[in-house]
């Protein structure tokens, strides 16, 4: 517990002192955030599950709906971070991709999955992801799902999914792996990788991740690619993007919207 301190509850301001032992006697100079202090926020905890295909441990954030920290049963919503070298971290920093604590207090238990391809786990991990950019990491998160699942931690037909950037990748492959999820948010997610690369303003660092340009591994961006699965999805979806978007064009999100 010492160790992981809900940073939403423990707000962080900024304090003056002259001398660093009288740091109990600082004063504070920032109050930001006091109306948190007056709601009954959601709490978090970190969760761990093990990958089967090789037993590697995954973990992530869990935030619980206010007043229903560890219940049981609860509808899910997995809120997958942008990247892959992203990272979901135990903070209360509303942005694009990092709003979990407010879906929390909507009623949604919220993971975060800190999938393989994260940062702040070494080198390796990261590099696990290399020529598996979305199947590998899709595993994980699916893993986790399940995971729980079988603890009773959530409610098996409440299950939902989303994401942007990176985040949005997955939820477009993820639609077309199961029919676990009952609905699902995809924001500026690339369904084909083909043109996502020929059109994106940052094509190198996707090459990186597909271990190559399209016509050097051909094979890998079509089995990477949601498009070439879109018959095998049954998940509603909201599509969401910006109309001038340069680092996901918004072409592929309408491209996955005719597809479907």
């Amino acid at each position: 517990e010492a160790e992981w301190k809900d940073v939403i509850q423990y707000r962080r301001q900024v304090y003056f002192t002259k001398h660093i032992d009288e740091l109990p006697w600082a004063k504070p100079l920032t109050h930001e955030n006091q109306l948190l202090s007056t709601r009954d926020l959601p709490r978090t905890k970190l969760y761990r599950w093990s990958n089967p295909e090789d037993n590697r441990t995954i973990e992530g954030i869990l935030h619980y709906p206010p007043g229903k920290f560890e219940h049981k049963n609860l509808p899910l919503f997995v809120l997958m971070h942008g990247g892959p070298t992203g990272a979901s971290l135990n903070q209360l920093q509303p942005s694009f991709d990092t709003w979990a604590p407010l879906a929390a207090t909507e009623g949604w238990l919220v993971l975060e999955p800190n999938f393989r391809g994260s940062t702040g786990y070494g080198d390796k991990f990261i590099d696990e992801v290399l020529c598996e950019m979305l199947s590998r990491t899709g595993k994980d998160i699916l893993t986790g799902v399940n995971s729980l699942v079988n603890d009773g931690i959530v409610d098996p037909t409440r299950l939902n999914i989303g994401g942007y950037s990176f985040g949005g990748f997955l939820t477009n492959w993820l639609i077309t792996q199961t029919t676990l999820f009952s609905a699902a948010v995809s924001g500026a997610g690339a369904s084909e990788l083909v043109s996502m690369w020929g059109t994106t303003d940052f094509p190198t660092y996707g090459a990186s991740f597909m271990c190559g340009f399209p016509w050097e591994v051909t094979e890998i961006y079509k089995k990477e690619s949601a498009m070439n699965n879109l018959n095998k999805a049954q998940t509603p979806i909201l599509i969401t993007t910006g109309a001038k978007e340069t680092r996901v064009p918004a072409d592929q999100s309408y491209m996955l919207e005719r597809g479907l």
